[in-house]
């Protein structure tokens, strides 16, 4: 694997983005999305993303191989320095560090843009996902019981927080 390199994304980014999101909805339980999601939506979605929330993807060999988002939590007032995590990595990519440096990154742009919470939702049976949230300093702070359904399975969702200080 040639050198990774996590940097903002752009809106050429946006159908790798997609194409990765979309193997997620359809294979993993990463995400509660059921249908695939168009480039037009995706394009929507980007939109809402802004300086203070960006997105980033990891580059190998020229190729978009992962990406990671700040979103807003809500879109109260009071909640406006905590933000949710997100990272996907495409299949054939996982277990390489691609996922690590994501949320490394996206931490540290938290940090830059003033975040002081920090949150991660991961289902169950997404080991992986909760393993590398707590190694970079998430600590569960609930589970909300069977509240999606997917691959006709309930799921609870831990949700994981992250106090920057």
């Amino acid at each position: 694997m040639d050198a990774l390199q996590i940097r903002k994304s752009v809106a050429e980014d946006i159908g790798a983005i997609t194409a990765i999101y979309n193997e997620a909805i359809l294979t993993t339980t990463a995400t509660f999305d059921t249908e695939q999601k168009s480039l037009d939506d995706r394009v929507r979605w980007f939109g809402e993303h802004g300086e203070r929330h960006p997105i980033l993807v990891a580059v190998v060999d020229e190729k978009v191989v992962g990406w990671s988002a700040l979103s807003r939590w809500s879109d109260r007032q009071a909640y406006d320095e905590t933000a949710e995590t997100s990272f996907y990595v495409k299949d054939g990519y996982r277990g390489r560090g691609i996922g690590r440096a994501l949320k490394l990154a996206t931490i540290a742009e938290a940090r830059r843009h003033g975040f002081h919470t920090l949150i991660a939702r991961v289902a169950e049976g997404s080991d992986e996902s909760f393993h590398l949230n707590e190694s970079c300093g998430f600590v569960r702070v609930g589970t909300l019981k069977e509240v999606g359904k997917k691959f006709g399975r309930r799921l609870d969702v831990h949700i994981l927080q992250l106090i920057l200080t």
